[in-house]
């Protein structure tokens, strides 16, 4: 076990990402995109490096000059190439330029935003429809391939200065990534696959992608403008509740994760929006960038549901059963630990139960640093699947400490909710008895019950906890003369 254990927790992080154009940068390009990579397993392990202060180079005229004019040449390249064969470069490459008015009435030149792949235009169509178009950048299929290298040669050399960090499986992930990050047409398919997947949720708006124009570089897709899941004061201008979307944010990736094992893997504020709906008015969670997708194996997808059961109903055993399940060995402690972003202190009181507050957020910054030598170890040990998991979870906690919404119990409710349809689903699906299956059906519909039962009355303890405030108040203030 480790010393002062109970003080350690893993806590989320928000790892901000430089960018930089193409051409003589493209060097750059290559350590940026190590870095962000690096970045993601940092942010695995569950620590604050930066803060999201940060110097963007695309703010400076030139460079959005610059990378404009490529960006325009390689959606024409892409386009007319299938009729044309034009050497990739050539002075006729660069005059196909002009011929992008055939296929847009407008193009704004300067993007919406940009990373380290690609950056997404505003446009217009002949028809009348104003797209989002994510072109991307020159060079990046040719350089990927060195960018591993790259990348492989560093973590190799960490390797022989600190043998006790283990980050090979950084690069094994990059590998097996990078490709289908770089397929836009595989971004298209992840983007209508998770739209009909979460087709119940009224307040989810997954852009349409328009097949006829799109191609491995060039994606099109409906323009939805809203501001970002983070920008407190843009939801306070449109009256859009903080609450409901934190609150929708976490059904949403519960459904993926724990029902469907599809999940979406790169949930920064750049891609979640939220708006009104411009038709009923209601609030939206508007989700992009689909390129990153994990899917769970089903005996990954169960054991997860059975260790957020154990955390969110404090079952200690079963938190060391599934922990041990999942690859933690014997670090389940900090395993859980880094899972919760809450002090072992707090997941031994029942995460449920007791909330987070600004001292355990302290300690655990304080004392992450101390345990980095067993994460690389944990996360060397994990199954890949849990990779992008753990990323997925500390940026969904990046967003809910932006907005104030730190998990309740609610929502740890609307996650066992979860739990309990998979678990019963898979159940039902393993058996041939009709009467087997009845009596599961059952047992779940009670156990939802439970929960139903369960969060009314913490509704009901809220609502006299705030009648008693209030009375308190009106008796310590003075009546108004």
């Amino acid at each position: 076990m480790f010393p002062n254990f109970r003080h350690w927790a893993a806590a989320g992080s928000r790892v901000p990402l430089l960018r930089f154009p193409q051409g003589p940068r493209d060097m750059a390009r290559r350590a940026i995109k190590l870095t962000s990579w690096t970045s993601a397993a940092l942010a695995a392990s569950g620590f604050y490096l930066y803060n999201n202060k940060y110097l963007d180079p695309n703010d400076f005229g030139a460079i959005r000059v610059g990378r404009a004019v490529a960006t325009t040449a390689v959606i024409s390249y892409d386009y007319l190439t299938s009729l044309r064969s034009v050497p990739y470069g050539s002075e006729e490459y660069v005059q196909l330029r002009s011929q992008i008015h055939d296929l847009f009435v407008s193009f704004d030149d300067t993007p919406l935003g940009a990373a380290s792949l690609a950056q997404v235009h505003k446009a217009v169509l002949h028809d009348g429809r104003t797209v989002a178009v994510k072109v991307q950048h020159p060079k990046v299929q040719a350089q990927s391939s060195k960018d591993i290298l790259l990348m492989e040669v560093l973590v190799l050399a960490v390797k022989q200065l600190f043998p006790e960090f283990e980050f090979m499986w950084l690069v094994d992930e990059a590998k097996k990534n990078l490709p289908l990050e770089l397929d836009f047409l595989n971004e298209g398919r992840n983007a209508e696959k998770v739209a009909q997947m979460l087709k119940h949720f009224d307040f989810l708006k997954v852009p349409q992608i328009y097949w006829e124009l799109s191609t491995k570089r060039v994606l099109l897709m409906e323009f939805v403008d809203g501001g970002q899941v983070n920008d407190r004061d843009y939801m306070e201008k449109n009256k859009i509740d903080v609450n409901e979307i934190s609150r929708n944010l976490g059904k949403m990736y519960s459904e993926m994760i724990f029902i469907n094992g599809f999940v979406h893997c790169d949930p920064h504020p750049g891609n979640v929006l939220v708006r009104k709906r411009p038709d009923t008015g209601k609030a939206e969670v508007v989700l992009l960038d689909h390129g990153l997708y994990q899917v769970l194996t089903e005996e990954f997808r169960l054991d997860y549901c059975h260790l957020w059961q154990s955390l969110i109903w404090t079952d200690m055993k079963k938190i060391k059963k599934y922990s041990q399940r999942l690859g933690a060995g014997d670090l389940y402690p900090l395993f859980a630990c880094m899972l919760t972003a809450r002090s072992w202190n707090s997941v031994n009181r029942g995460i449920s139960h007791v909330p987070v507050t600004a001292s355990e957020d302290l300690e655990i910054r304080d004392n992450a640093a101390n345990y980095l030598p067993q994460i690389s170890q944990l996360l060397s040990h994990v199954p890949r699947q849990m990779l992008l998991i753990f990323k997925t979870n500390d940026l969904l906690r990046g967003i809910e400490a932006a907005l104030g919404t730190r998990a309740s119990a609610s929502s740890f409710l609307n996650m066992s909710r979860c739990c309990i349809r998979a678990l019963a689903q898979h159940k039902k699906k393993n058996t041939s008895s009709s009467f087997r299956r009845t009596q599961i059906s059952f047992s779940e519909a009670f156990s939802l019950w439970q929960i139903d039962l369960h969060e009314l009355i913490l509704r009901v303890k809220g609502l006299r906890l705030a009648r008693w405030v209030l009375a308190l108040l009106c008796r310590l203030l003075p009546a108004p003369h």
